[in-house]
């Protein structure tokens, strides 16, 4: 599931998963932003109580070890805490690359229902930073990557969903 900015992406993706759900929370919580708190406390509150949430940075292992229906929200966030992690923003890029390369590693095991979301980001104007033009290109890649590994990819279009492949 691609789409930009408050596509609907994620409510999507949501009313896609069924069944037994595990819903992959990848962001990192930022006590100090307010606002990211309050965006975080509206996607909790729109999942079913019969869910079950883990929050981690290590979407391989969950992949590789959570049985039933996984939905991970989002590779955009999960991308930014890989890139943080590995020093990646000023510095070489391979180990960032490297956990890329296992994701969609465990993407392409997964037995299990899959459902990922991530934002696209190859529509907009070519970023005025360095940092901007790395997120972009390095998403951008993985999304592609990811796009290949999969069954079905769907891009959300201002609320509608758009099949691609």
């Amino acid at each position: 599931m691609l789409g930009g900015a408050r596509s609907g992406k994620s409510a999507h993706a949501e009313g896609l998963a069924s069944g037994s759900v595990t819903y992959v929370a990848t962001a990192r919580r930022d006590p100090s932003d307010q606002d990211w708190q309050e965006r975080i406390a509206k996607h909790v509150a729109r999942r079913p109580s019969t869910w079950s949430t883990v929050e981690t940075s290590d979407l391989p292992a969950v992949l590789s070890d959570v049985p039933g229906t996984v939905l991970v929200d989002d590779l955009a966030t999960w991308l930014t805490g890989v890139l943080d992690d590995t020093g990646a923003w000023e510095g070489p890029l391979d180990e960032a690359r490297l956990r890329c390369d296992a994701l969609v590693d465990a993407v392409l095991r997964r037995e299990g229902p899959l459902v990922l979301v991530s934002a696209e980001v190859g529509l907009g104007v070519v970023p005025a930073t360095r940092s901007g033009r790395l997120f972009r290109d390095e998403l951008g890649s993985l999304n592609a990557r990811l796009a290949q590994a999969c069954d079905e990819v769907l891009l959300l279009v201002a609320g509608l969903p758009l099949r691609v492949k």
